[in-house]
Parts: structure tokens; C-alpha cells; sequence
């Protein structure tokens, strides 16, 4: 049995819980509870309410996702 690829999806930080855990809403519609992968714990990102950020599912369980990336938001310019 050959290992299956991870699914990746985009999606919206609605709620953020304790031990850099969030609720994450994809673009589908479905919720998924996600967490912080190693690469975003070791450069200390910081993710918030309504960042867009990539998650990770596996087949085997659709509720859980490891967020992988975090998209930066464009600044404001000033007139």
C-alpha cells in the first residue's frame, strides 16, 4: 500500500484556541481544527483571527490539518 499525498486547501482563521491550535474555514466550507507545523513554531510566526493561511489535510482524517503557510497581507499605502 503506497502512502497517500496530503490534500492542501486555503482557508480563513476564525477562532484561535490554546496551544497554537485554530479553527480554520476552508474555501469549500468545511471547518478544520488546525495547528502550527514545525517550521511555523521554529520562526515564531504569529498567526491571528482572519489570516488566510494554506492547511494540510490527510485522506485519513478530514477534520485535522497541519497550517503550513501563512499569507502576508498587503500594507497600505499612503495618499
Amino acid at each position: 500500500m503506497t502512502k497517500q499525498e496530503a490534500l492542501k486547501f486555503n482557508g480563513v482563521v476564525t477562532e484561535v484556541l490554546p496551544g497554537l491550535m485554530y479553527r480554520v474555514l476552508l474555501e469549500n466550507g468545511h471547518t478544520v481544527l488546525g495547528y502550527a507545523s514545525g517550521k511555523i513554531k521554529q520562526n515564531k510566526i504569529k498567526i491571528l483571527m482572519n489570516d488566510k493561511v494554506e492547511v494540510e489535510v490527510t485522506p485519513y482524517d478530514l477534520t485535522k490539518g497541519r497550517i503550513t503557510f501563512r499569507h502576508r497581507w498587503a500594507k497600505k499605502q499612503k495618499n
